[in-house]
């Protein structure tokens, strides 16, 4: 039985650096976006009964936590294209990779949508009565993309994914500099979820806060096919 299990784990071995890399990127960023989606879906289809959006806040920080220990010391856990654009940007991830992992992190957050998508279904068709929409008081789309309040200009949601990714990126390389006061060994990931949910509690009622570009198309485009059609693509109100 030994025998027989360490050829197994000889076989499932991935010795290629990428493609370690590419598996932690898409697991960690299935974690992420699993728990962040699920607590949107959880507020959403309670009629917030069983949740609020400081409960679905609370969510993602703990999600982007349980993704940097998943697969931090792997690929360095990115989950975010803006984030792996700034690694590139500063010579610490190599420009051939970059593609690769956008990539594989949009594809990781339209499995996940999908995961949540089944998770919730049923709760999703009970609270919709089987109609899936994108606006009115019964809409769903909210739960897997973020989409702007109605007084929001494209101006000023512009402005907001810039400023909100802006402070996630430079919080990040303030946490993970060494020459800074050091958070004790082991604990980034966790100051990493509070650096998110402090953004997200002063940041969040324009757009939603994404800051993630894979968090949000990945989803969106599982939103396109699953259902709710090409409304969650369309410009709504002078609005995008």
């Amino acid at each position: 039985m030994d025998i027989f299990w360490q050829r197994a784990r000889a076989l499932l071995r991935i010795r290629n650096r990428l493609g370690r890399e590419c598996l932690a990127e898409l697991l960690s960023t299935f974690v992420l976006i699993l728990i962040t989606l699920g607590g949107s879906a959880q507020m959403v289809t309670s009629a917030g009964t069983k949740g609020n959006f400081l409960s679905s806040y609370l969510a993602g920080a703990l999600a982007v936590m349980v993704a940097v220990y998943t697969a931090g010391g792997v690929s360095g856990a990115h989950m975010n294209p803006a984030f792996s654009f700034a690694m590139a940007l500063l010579g610490q991830l190599p420009w051939w990779k970059f593609p690769i992992f956008v990539a594989v992190q949009i594809l990781a957050a339209f499995i996940s949508a999908g995961a949540v998508y089944v998770l919730y279904y049923d709760a999703i068709q009970h609270y919709t009565n089987g109609t899936l929409a994108t606006t009115g008081p019964l809409e769903t789309a909210s739960i897997f993309a973020t989409y702007p309040a109605d007084h929001v200009s494209i101006s000023n949601g512009f402005l907001d994914q810039v400023m909100g990714t802006a402070m996630l990126i430079l919080g990040i390389l303030a946490i993970m500099d060494t020459r800074n006061k050091g958070v004790p060994k082991g604990l980034e990931p966790v100051a990493v979820a509070l650096l998110v949910l402090a953004i997200e509690v002063s940041m969040g009622s324009n757009c939603g806060c994404p800051m993630n570009p894979a968090r949000d198309l990945g989803p969106r485009l599982f939103t396109y096919v699953a259902g709710w059609g090409s409304e969650v693509f369309r410009w709504v109100e002078r609005r995008g």
